[in-house]
This record gives C-alpha cells, structure tokens and sequence, in this order.
C-alpha cells in the first residue's frame, strides 16, 4: 500500500512540475535574436501578414533585413482561415520549439518574441535586434513551417 501510495505521489509530482513547466514559455534561447523593445525605441515599422495561398502557407514579406541595434514595431495581421503564429528566434531553437509543440500539442505563448492570432486578429511585437546573424521567423503550429511559413531575419 505505502509502495502504491508513493508510486502515485511520485507520478503526481513529475505531472505538476511538467504542468508548470508547459506553461511557462519565456524561452531564454531567444536572446540570441535580441530583447523586447518599447514603443518609444522604435525605428520603424514593418506590416506583416500571415496567410494561406494555393502553394502553402506564406507570410508577406517572406524575409526580413534589420540593422543591428534597431528596434523594429512589427504589425502582424492574420489574413487568412486558419490560426497562426510568429516566432522570433535562431533557426535551430524554432525547430526545437516546433518539435515540442508537435509532442505536446497547441501551447500558449506569452513570450515577447512570439504571437498567435486567429483569423482576422491583428497584433505587433515590438523587438531589438541586439544581435547581428541570421535567425528566423516561423510559424511552429504543426504542418506550418512545413507548408512554408519561415522566413530568414537578417540583422547586419
């Protein structure tokens, strides 16, 4: 009996840290690509939109040039029939993160680099760009990226 009541004490326990774990997405790998801005830093402002096409899923513009140390206010608007989402990161980390969603199904994102907006919703992320390199936005709904929703960030 004590054997039984520690196995689901111990099953229990692993299943709260993973539960809070789950919902906690400030991803510190996504300081490569930068740190939040304020609306006071921003340089300029880049309208985006997140849709589907005949050919896949596509945002428009499909690629983006910053300069170091710019602080971008992007304008994100889904036009299109389904929810999607951006991320701000190295290609690497929204792979890992993608593949973490695909495991564990649909997460909420409460990180500064990321947005989810339903069909219709419009919503900015305002960003420095700290770092130069290349990263990435994606959309890591499963099926997305893989319909091509990512595009490279290059920040000279």
């Amino acid at each position: 009996m004590k054997t039984h009541i520690l196995a689901s004490a111990v099953v229990l326990a692993s299943t709260v840290a993973f539960a809070a774990g789950s919902g906690d997405h400030s991803h510190d790998e996504s300081r490569p690509v930068g740190q939040p801005g304020s609306l006071a830093e921003v340089d300029r402002t880049v309208d985006i939109r997140m849709n589907e096409t005949a050919d896949g899923m596509v945002f428009d513009p499909d690629e983006l040039v910053v300069s170091e140390g710019e602080t971008i206010r992007f304008d994100v608007s889904n036009i299109g029939d389904l929810a999607h989402e951006i991320v701000l990161g190295t290609k690497e980390n929204n792979l890992a993160h993608k593949q973490e969603m695909a495991e564990m199904g649909q997460m909420d994102h409460d990180d500064p680099n990321a947005l989810h907006l339903a069909p219709g919703e419009d919503g900015e992320i305002i960003w420095t760009f700290s770092n130069a390199g290349s990263f990435q936005f994606a959309c890591l709904i499963p099926g997305h990226m893989e319909a091509g929703m990512h595009g490279p960030i290059t920040v000279e």
